[in-house]
């Protein structure tokens, strides 16, 4: 399948694509957000065919989440033999060895030498609940700081912290008390007019929390935790500069507040090294994974330092959190990170990001192209000087992209992004840069 990507045989939805459409519109909540009609049946590698035979290119990867591709035979393998031994005996109430084999391998590749323990659960948002709970229950402080644009899930906790979209949030209130949220540092509209990448204005965002948001409505002395993106997901791949988190650690280390890093969307390899706080070598207190790690498979994890978990039995659980075939997914997927694809985001992003170099001077609409590693990120404007978003551009982009072949996803206001299975090769990347490249040029015309 993946010999023929892409190829589109039928006009899109096809009819077969139509029938589960309209099941969908009638069975499903319509919460769920549907950028365009893509009714997937079976995915290898980068490469996902749908019911009608045609066949994508997967810029998407199931939003981050399979990095090793899909269907990787060794993940496969891996959760079949799982799931021919044993499927299911709950952490929370019984002992099994996957269990501990996982949280002792996350514990040796999450930074810090020091030691470390793990709670498992399904998701994202889910280890960022615990993470919440792990640092008002040892820290005996209520207050948490979070960033505007920020995007941490949606149980209630999480979305408390979430400030990507008001959709997101409206009509659930009243949310968690004690949550401030601040700017994030964005180097490309930096407040003091500086032009990236000569911006390293993290300071308008460090300063404003000691200078301001401490001495007028947040005491320090009550805040348990600022919660942060190394890298912003869906608040638009924004990279900060690169001593924004160092600010941020000298902060926490100050005034005795936990430092939490969300890596669910750009840890596990994603950004060409295992953690993408590892390329300013902060070490958070606690580190919240989830999407890559298990190919596909439900798996959260949230590791902080071992003596922040000081509750005791019955504190936090989770059912199904750590089950055995996914802890089983989760194990192969890091050796196979370890061993050769984090290598291949780094390689594969460093290409990329040379070939989209010239494209804010070919492309009108393209404002500029950010990103590490496979997390790369192309922002539509609706002019290069004014650098106003231009979702509507964004939007016909994807869609059309769609209709050639090519799965990619939007995030912030206007940027499309990049975030391919980790094994994609030159070939892959250059099909999805010319169908991007193409559709441009269709939509500025």
């Amino acid at each position: 399948m993946q010999e023929k990507v892409p190829s589109i045989k039928t006009p899109l939805p096809g009819p077969e694509a139509q029938k589960v459409l309209a099941l969908d519109h009638q069975l499903i909540s319509p919460s769920y957000t549907r950028e365009y009609p893509m009714v997937a049946k079976r995915g290898e590698g980068v490469a996902v065919e749908d019911v009608d035979g045609n066949v994508f290119l997967d810029f998407a990867a199931g939003i981050a989440v399979v990095s090793t591709g899909h269907c990787h035979p060794d993940v496969v393998r891996a959760i079949q033999r799982q799931a021919g031994t044993l499927i299911h005996m709950s952490g929370t109430d019984f002992y099994y060895p996957l269990l501990v084999q996982l949280a002792e391998k996350l514990a040796q590749i999450t930074p810090g030498k020091f030691p470390k323990r793990v709670v498992f659960g399904n998701s994202g948002t889910e280890a960022i609940e615990a993470a919440i709970k792990i640092a008002r229950y040892h820290t005996k402080r209520h207050r948490l700081i979070a960033f505007m644009g920020a995007f941490h899930g949606r149980t209630f906790g999480a979305l408390s912290l979430t400030a990507s979209k008001t959709v997101q949030r409206r009509g659930f209130g009243p949310l968690l008390p004690g949550v401030a949220h601040v700017p994030y540092p964005d180097p490309y509209r930096c407040p003091a007019g500086h032009r990236a990448p000569e911006c390293v204005c993290d300071c308008v965002c460090t300063e404003f929390i000691e200078k301001q948001l401490f001495r007028t409505t947040v005491p320090p002395d009550e805040v348990a935790a600022i919660v942060v993106e190394p890298i912003q997901g869906e608040g638009g791949y924004i990279v900060p500069p690169p001593s924004f988190l160092d600010g941020l650690r000298q902060i926490a280390d100050r005034y005795g507040i936990l430092l939490i890093f969300d890596e669910v969307q750009c840890g596990m390899g994603r950004t060409g090294k295992m953690w993408a706080c590892e390329h300013c070598g902060v070490v958070p207190d606690i580190l919240v994974m989830a999407k890559g790690i298990a190919s596909g498979l439900p798996l959260g994890a949230t590791v902080a330092r071992a003596e922040l978990m000081d509750w005791g039995p019955g504190a936090h659980a989770s059912t199904f959190g750590g089950n055995p075939v996914a802890c089983a997914a989760a194990l192969e997927t890091i050796r196979l990170l370890e061993e050769k694809y984090v290598a291949n985001a780094a390689r594969m992003g460093e290409y990329i990001m040379g070939r989209l170099a010239d494209w804010p001077h070919k492309h009108p609409i393209v404002g500029h192209v950010r990103g590490r590693g496979l997390m790369i990120g192309i922002e539509l404007v609706k002019s290069q000087e004014t650098r106003e978003p231009n979702p509507e551009a964004r939007h016909k982009v994807i869609e059309k992209a769609f209709h050639q072949g090519l799965l990619v996803l939007g995030c912030g206001e206007s940027t499309v992004r990049l975030m391919p299975p980790l094994i994609i090769e030159r070939e892959h990347a250059d099909i999805a840069l010319e169908i991007l490249d193409r559709c441009l040029s269709e939509v500025e015309k």
